[in-house]
């Protein structure tokens, strides 16, 4: 068993001279060694063992992704001490306060693109005895040190006091916490997973178990490092494999940054990326754009091919079986004049997608693969370090979370805790060494959710004949009908936002009510395109109605002789709609780090609004509210 110290300077050794970073300050992208980063680490490491830092202190890492990352992270783990590594996407001060404080951390690293959030809370951290910047400032307080600086001061240790270092980071144990990593929740007390070396290390060979990347592969991590997905499926498992990644350039905001990434992807060539749901929608949207662009008849031809590919790969087990074989001289001949060239656009050598963190719609799924670049549905949790299961190259099946890493134990469990056969539905439970510690200072939370080393995730699914998982949603978000029966709403969400442009995000809601709702927010750019071409001004009273009725009948196509009637039981469908002027977003809260809906605040910012839309008056969409919200869209 190996602590991630002796991981990395296992992997570090073997593959000195492959590239492993790459990172663009300036106008190319910079490649950084295995052996050259190692010496980072031992430097910044023995910087701050100079600087007092003990075994079991806490620093708190805030960072966009590049190499000073990386390099932080493992030279905090090589001193002893836990890394908490915070999101970038935290914007409210008292949520990054919250966790600094809450994990008694007693340094705070910070890059200065997030620089500014961690110097308006400076004097509410008690416990932060040093503030270390990774780019220089003009000024500095007292408590503050450059990152440079301490890589200088870590050379000289290290030429005084090799052994003391060797020494040090050798004496850290499998067992010893190395991350405590925040719940993305909203609410005021997220938890503090504590995930052992031993977690992460394990939970790199449960992945390479799924997925074989060769030391020649290399990645372009596009999601935030801190997040999990990200932190152990990119970072450490290209480290397990020799392999290179490489960071997205830093913008001067947000905005700047997302626009870098398709830049960088036709820089990097990427053989694989990690990514999300909202991620991958946006990718899918752009090629959509890019085909459209070239005129009806590219566009026609290319949803000709989809058709086919669709029809030819099935479920992706079943791709190509019986009489479908045919069909292959004309898939490859779609492939050679369209999906190349599509292809061409994520640098070309781009292999496959692995979608994470959230629940992806089959409909996806299926575009992705039908254009060559398949994207194979996973799924984990933090505490589980944390991969459980993905599809995967060699094998797969679309709509499901994959098969299960080796070396995990899994059960599906009924509300009394008992085990499931395969087909039924219930809390999937998992046992292996990538299941957290528990949660930093909240042994209620560690008892209810740890029992007898069996992590009781909160998800709902089920695993078929064929050993695939399939992931529902959260026990939380299930919709609950007045007779007491459940159903998990995450897959007709997806549906709708997937299968319709006019639609932008959706919550449905039921409560023991006699029938569900939803809470809508629209495309307002397709809603006045639509408008337009159909002779209706939408700053009318009659084109908002119209609007509101094309609206309602993109819905009505999931009801009986709908063009999607057979995907979901009709109860569990929306009788009633209201409309939202505003998005869920990050900034009001409704959506979390991981840009998943925070239901329980919506739930109560729109609670009127819920109550209402069970009133006779709100099952004709055309309604006063509606009508309101719809000129708040339209901007009249």
């Amino acid at each position: 068993m190996k602590t991630i110290n002796q991981f990395f300077e296992d992997y570090a050794t073997l593959y000195a001279s492959n590239p492993m970073m790459y990172e663009k300050k300036t106008q190319i992208f910079e490649l950084s060694s295995y052996n050259e980063i190692k010496e980072k680490v031992h430097q910044f490491a023995a910087g701050l063992l100079s600087l007092g830092i003990k075994k079991g202190d806490r620093v708190s890492l805030i960072s966009e992704g590049r190499n000073a990352w990386v390099i932080s992270e493992l030279g905090i783990l090589y001193t002893g001490a836990v890394n908490v590594p915070l999101s970038v996407k935290l914007m409210d001060s008292s949520d990054l306060k919250f966790r600094i404080n809450h994990s008694e951390s007693r340094f705070v690293i910070v890059s200065g693109g997030q620089s500014r959030k961690i110097d308006t809370v400076k004097n509410d951290l008690p416990t932060v005895e040093k503030f270390i910047y990774l780019d220089p400032k003009d000024t500095y307080d007292k408590k503050d040190v450059f990152f440079g600086d301490i890589l200088e001061t870590g050379k000289e240790y290290l030429g005084k006091n090799r052994s003391i270092f060797e020494e040090t980071w050798k004496s850290v144990r499998p067992d010893d916490v190395a991350n405590i990593c925040y719940t993305s929740g909203t609410t005021a007390d997220p938890k503090g997973i504590m995930l052992s070396h031993r977690n992460y290390t394990s939970n790199v060979e449960q992945a390479l178990s799924l997925m074989n990347i060769p030391p020649w592969y290399t990645t372009l991590l596009i999601l935030p490092w801190d997040h999990s997905f990200a932190h152990t499926a990119g970072i450490y498992a290209v480290i397990a494999s020799g392999a290179s990644m490489a960071s997205v350039q830093a913008g001067i905001n947000t905005m700047e940054t997302l626009k870098n990434i398709p830049v960088n992807i036709k820089e990097i060539k990427p053989h694989f990326l990690l990514s999300v749901p909202s991620l991958a929608k946006n990718f899918r949207k752009n090629i959509e754009k890019g085909i459209r662009e070239k005129g009806p008849v590219i566009e026609k031809l290319f949803n000709h091919a989809l058709k086919t590919a669709y029809f030819y790969n099935g479920l992706g087990i079943d791709k190509g079986k019986g009489w479908k074989i045919i069909l292959k001289p004309y898939l490859k001949l779609f492939d050679g004049i369209l999906f190349k060239k599509v292809r061409q656009g994520f640098g070309g050598n781009l292999k496959f997608f692995i979608g994470g963190g959230a629940l992806l719609d089959i409909e996806l799924q299926r575009f992705f693969y039908a254009i060559g670049i398949p994207m194979f549905q996973g799924y984990g949790l933090s505490e589980a370090a944390p991969v459980i299961s993905s599809n995967a190259e060699h094998r797969h099946k679309l709509g499901s979370s994959g098969f299960l890493v080796k070396n995990l134990e899994v059960k599906i469990c009924n509300d009394d805790g008992d085990a499931l056969p395969a087909g039924e539905k219930g809390e999937i439970v998992v046992k292996g060494e990538n299941v957290m510690l528990g949660y930093w200072r909240n042994e209620k939370a560690s008892a209810e959710t740890l029992k007898d080393g069996w992590l009781y995730t909160g998800d709902l699914g089920y695993m078929d004949n064929d050993r695939f998982l399939y992931v529902l949603g959260r026990f939380k978000s299930l919709l609950i009908s007045d007779d007491g029966e459940k159903y998990s709403p995450e897959g007709i969400e997806e549906a709708f936002t997937e299968q319709s442009k006019y639609i932008d995000q959706v919550m449905l809601y039921n409560n023991q009510k006699p029938y569900t709702v939803v809470l809508l927010h629209p495309n307002k750019e397709a809603l006045k395109r639509f408008l337009k071409e159909n002779g209706f001004d939408p700053g009318t009273e009659e084109g908002k109605s119209e609007a509101l009725k094309f609206i309602e009948r993109e819905l009505f196509e999931y009801r009986t002789s709908g063009k999607y009637a057979d995907m979901f039981p009709q109860r569990w469908l929306p009788a009633s709609i209201g409309i939202l002027p505003e998005p869920f977003t990050e900034e009001n809260r409704m959506m979390n780090s991981t840009m998943k809906m925070v239901r329980g605040v919506i739930t109560e910012t729109y609670q009127e609004l819920i109550d209402f839309l069970y009133t006779p008056e709100a099952k004709n969409v055309v309604n006063k509210r509606n009508m309101e919200a719809m000129n708040g869209l339209m901007g009249y």
